[in-house]
């Protein structure tokens, strides 16, 4: 593949920036009535059951990814964001805080450049349309090769939506053959990035010379003590793993259980259609999933278990919804240890104290998966609270479904997205969800307030020594 963008694609791209520009000179214009009507209109256009379930399927045809049972349910991901987006003011003054004299006002950031993943073709383009319509800004998408039809009808349908409604199309572009060099010029020209998928096209995005928000790997690690409800526990584990055939990073992929209750979690993962494999099967997973190097291999990935064990060689009865494995060391060394982005789950067992858990969790991120998620099942609060001060994660879910959670839910209060921040830890900018606020420019207006100035005795304590101050 060349490394050289084509003349061709320098006409495109000049095609695309010149229509956003014009979108984007109308779209900031808008009051917050006129982007709120779209924003409904746009998200009911992608996520009313009909439309979205043919882009399910259209993207699963299309990549080889993904369960199209589960994946049907991101439609309500799009709803979430949408209620998130209403609920916020993004026109004009947005905030006031009195006390400080502070006024804010909001302002779009202009053409976005959004890198959209193949295992979300159309949750991303329909999720990152309603936030950045809201902020009043444009978007150029750039969909990946493997499903870049199904991204692509998926703007085509809101590009229509917003025309009936007397709105610019261009407000939201597709790039129709997207290409490495493509991708690298789209996101040197827009005014902002947003990537969502792996490293290597997160490190590009922020290597692009533009500002980037990005998302890191992920290695969702569970740990289950001696407190928690082991039949919520077990059941919550399926939902996250099974979602979509394990492919996105919140997938849980490890689980540290108390040896108190090892074996009834055990039982319990059985009952929700866990396969235990054993160490023949065990070896021959690590053989198809993982190089020699430790390198995750492509052909495993978002496939279900009965297809995952066939490429092991071997055969998993057609209730089985996830394969478990032992864990049998945490370490670079240890493949199963790492992200496994598949329906397949590390088991690991602590004993003794709680520190012992948190130690086996903290090796787990030092193999990858650092800034993203966490989780734990506990009903004590200082187990709770712990792992919150230890972890190197930025966002952990409580008793909840990881991959159903941590992107917001309507049972927790996280912010709806699809693309999660993942702080210093992740290579990342931002340890948070990517949300309305980072689609916005906000202009800060300042008025005198009376003077707000300690004392040198406050500021400085025992150390303020007023004769060296003279």
């Amino acid at each position: 593949m060349s490394k050289e963008i084509t003349q061709e694609q320098i006409e495109e791209l000049d095609a695309l920036f010149e229509k956003a520009a014009k979108a984007a000179k109308v779209i900031e214009t808008y009051d917050q009535e006129k982007v709120d009507r779209l924003c409904r209109a746009v998200a009911w256009a992608v996520t009313n059951k009909q439309t979205f379930l043919s882009l399910v399927d259209m993207g699963i045809k299309e990549s080889g990814l993904g369960d199209p049972v589960s994946r049907q349910g991101k439609r309500f991901k799009i709803r979430g964001i949408l209620r998130d987006a209403l609920r916020q003011k993004s026109v004009g003054l947005i905030e006031e805080i009195p006390e400080k004299g502070i006024q804010k006002y909001a302002k779009p950031v202009g053409i976005i450049a959004s890198l959209v993943p193949t295992t979300n073709p159309d949750l991303t383009p329909g999720g990152q349309a309603v936030y950045a319509i809201k902020a009043r800004d444009v978007v150029i998408f750039s969909p990946h090769p493997r499903s870049k039809n199904t991204t692509f009808e998926t703007v085509r349908i809101m590009r229509e939506t917003l025309e009936k409604e007397g709105a610019p199309a261009d407000i939201l572009q597709c790039i129709k053959n997207p290409s490495i060099p493509m991708t690298k010029e789209l996101m040197a020209r827009a005014d902002l990035v947003i990537a969502t998928g792996g490293r290597p096209m997160v490190k590009s995005a922020y290597s692009s010379g533009t500002p980037a928000y990005g998302s890191g790997a992920g290695n969702s690690t569970m740990i289950i003590d001696e407190t928690a409800d082991v039949a919520e526990a077990a059941h919550n584990t399926m939902l996250s793993k099974t979602s979509d055939f394990g492919s996105g990073c919140s997938a849980d992929g490890n689980l540290i259980i108390s040896d108190k209750i090892f074996g009834a979690m055990v039982d319990q993962l059985k009952k929700e259609g866990g396969y235990l494999a054993n160490e023949q099967e065990k070896e021959a997973l690590r053989r198809v999933m993982w190089d020699e190097e430790g390198h995750r291999l492509s052909d495993t990935v978002a496939i279900p278990p009965q297809k995952l064990a066939g490429a092991a060689g071997f055969v998993v009865p057609d209730d089985v919804r996830f394969i478990m494995v032992p864990g049998d060391g945490i370490g670079k060394e240890h493949f199963f240890s790492s992200e496994k982005l598949t329906t397949l789950l590390a088991l690991y067992r602590y004993e003794g104290e709680f520190e012992n858990a948190l130690e086996m969790m903290r090796g787990i991120y030092e193999v990858g998966g650092k800034g993203h998620s966490c989780g734990i099942y506990s009903f004590d609060d200082d187990h709770i609270a712990r792992l919150g001060l230890a972890a190197p994660v930025s966002r952990i879910m409580v008793r909840q479904p990881q991959s159903k959670a941590n992107a917001g839910s309507y049972t927790n209060g996280m912010p709806m997205t699809s693309s999660l921040g993942c702080g210093t830890w992740g290579g990342n900018i931002i340890s948070e969800n990517i949300c309305l606020k980072h689609y916005i420019n906000t202009t800060w207006v300042s008025r005198p307030i009376p003077e707000d100035k300690p004392s040198d005795e406050w500021l400085f304590g025992d150390f303020y020594d007023p004769e060296l101050d003279k």
